[in-house]
């Protein structure tokens, strides 16, 4: 079988030489389904998998804008419409100035298969810009925001392509982005998601990644008989999916002990509780401060500069912040330490070979497609709620998202049981892959 899959990778690379992260995305997943294609005479025939590593649509475009001295500046902006079997496109906007192709793809191919597994009618794709929102006025923001949108609004709309926010692209972003959208298009109509409360958003949407992952951490533990309370964790990050994954395992009674961003870490052995988390919340969303200021405001605690959190001895880990954070060494180094379970909040943060120890040590790991789906499934009920002019409750959101990341571990217990083991990799690209490839052998080749 390593064969096959070493033969359609070269294929893939081959055609895509310079996107490592793209080529990362597809080896994790044909690895898992090869087994399931190569069993499948009409997967192979249809050619299922060559039709999936390739992108409906890539769109790139310039985005030009003025910056508070009156100087042009020039971005780049994108949008991949990876897959629509299931449903329209969806995925975030993520501006970063490491945003690129090979990037975007990556997280494009990924979104497919989360997308798929939160049980919602949505394909999925992914765009941004290399545009970096960080030292820019909120003016320069608009500027830039209107500009991208100028020609990203011809090619998404509510039954099309729905894009929501991802990294640096906030509720401040999204507002933006849709007043622009809503006059050039002259319509209201939930085209994205993360919107303001008073103008066809959701409950929970910020909180929803951050809550899911904690959700499914807490649902791999239940498998061995043990919880998420009394147990000491560690987060990664200090945005939107690191702040509610704390807030999330405060309430169900664990102890988180690190925050980190771009430039270090900060450990407080004592634990990070609720008012300090506040403190965070306000630090990072209003002041837009580095999270080395917490050593300032709080005694007993420590700065690691230049370090991730992965050397703090902890019972769960949740890696928050971005792609490739973990690598085989902090892997390793987590499991030493006595780290047992990892829910991953952001988008394949672990290295190959760092997943390869998690596994082979049999701990409890839940993969980004599975464990961080919560942010796109209550998108996908945001969209529900747009569609039929409703708003409902914080308790019957939270209560979805609860009910979908629970059925999300299901799948991925069903496809990826060995034994007494869970194979989370595995169960998630199975589950996830069979869905999207009965659906496209449905629909013909188009």
């Amino acid at each position: 079988m390593s064969k096959v899959v070493d033969a359609f990778m070269a294929d893939v690379i081959a055609k895509n030489s310079t996107e490592p992260e793209f080529h990362q995305a597809v080896r994790e997943v044909v690895e898992s389904v090869m087994p399931v294609v190569e069993a499948n005479p009409v997967y192979k025939q249809a050619k299922i998998l060559e039709r999936m590593v390739e992108p409906e649509r890539v769109l790139m475009f310039r985005v030009p804008w003025v910056d508070d001295k009156g100087q042009v500046q020039v971005n780049r902006g994108f949008r991949i419409e990876m897959n629509s079997a299931i449903g329209p496109y969806k995925g975030g906007l993520r501006f970063h100035p490491s945003v690129n192709l090979g990037i975007l793809k990556f997280l494009a191919f990924e979104q497919v298969f989360k997308n798929s597994l939160t049980t919602l009618p949505i394909g999925g794709g992914k765009g941004g810009a290399d545009f970096d929102p960080k030292g820019k006025s909120d003016m320069e923001v608009m500027r830039f925001c209107q500009s991208f949108m100028s020609e990203l609004f011809r090619h998404i709309g509510p039954n099309t392509d729905i894009p929501a926010g991802d990294i640096g692209v906030g509720g401040r972003e999204i507002g933006y982005l849709f007043g622009q959208y809503k006059k050039l298009a002259n319509e209201f109509t939930g085209v994205l998601t993360g919107k303001g409360l008073d103008w066809g958003g959701s409950l929970i949407r910020p909180e929803a990644t951050g809550y899911g992952a904690v959700y499914f951490a807490e649902e791999m533990l239940n498998t061995r008989n043990d919880s998420i309370k009394g147990k000491t964790c560690t987060v990664s990050g200090s945005g939107n999916v690191a702040q509610y994954t704390a807030e999330k395992v405060l309430e169900i009674g664990g102890k988180v002990v690190t925050f980190s961003d771009s430039n270090g870490t900060i450990v407080d052995p004592g634990g990070i509780d609720s008012e300090k988390l506040a403190w965070i919340m306000e630090l990072k969303n209003e002041r837009r401060g580095r999270i080395r200021e917490y050593t300032d405001k709080f005694k007993g605690t420590e700065y690691h500069e230049g370090k991730r959190p992965w050397f703090i001895k902890c019972d769960v880990a949740f890696p928050s912040a971005t792609q490739n954070e973990i690598d085989v060494n902090d892997a390793k180094t987590l499991v030493d330490n006595g780290c047992y379970c990892v829910s991953e909040g952001a988008n394949m943060p672990t290295s190959p070979e760092g997943v390869e120890v998690f596994l082979a040590a049999k701990i409890a790991y839940g993969p980004g497609k599975a464990a961080n789906a919560g942010g796109v499934a209550t998108s996908g009920l945001e969209m529900s709620q747009n569609a039929m002019h409703l708003h409902w409750s914080r308790e019957e959101v939270d209560g979805r998202l609860h009910g979908i990341m629970k059925e999300i571990h299901r799948m991925c217990v069903e496809h990826g049981r060995d034994g007494d083991f869970i194979d989370y990799v595995k169960g998630a690209n199975v589950a996830g892959f069979i869905k999207i490839a009965d659906t496209m052998i449905a629909q013909g080749v188009v």
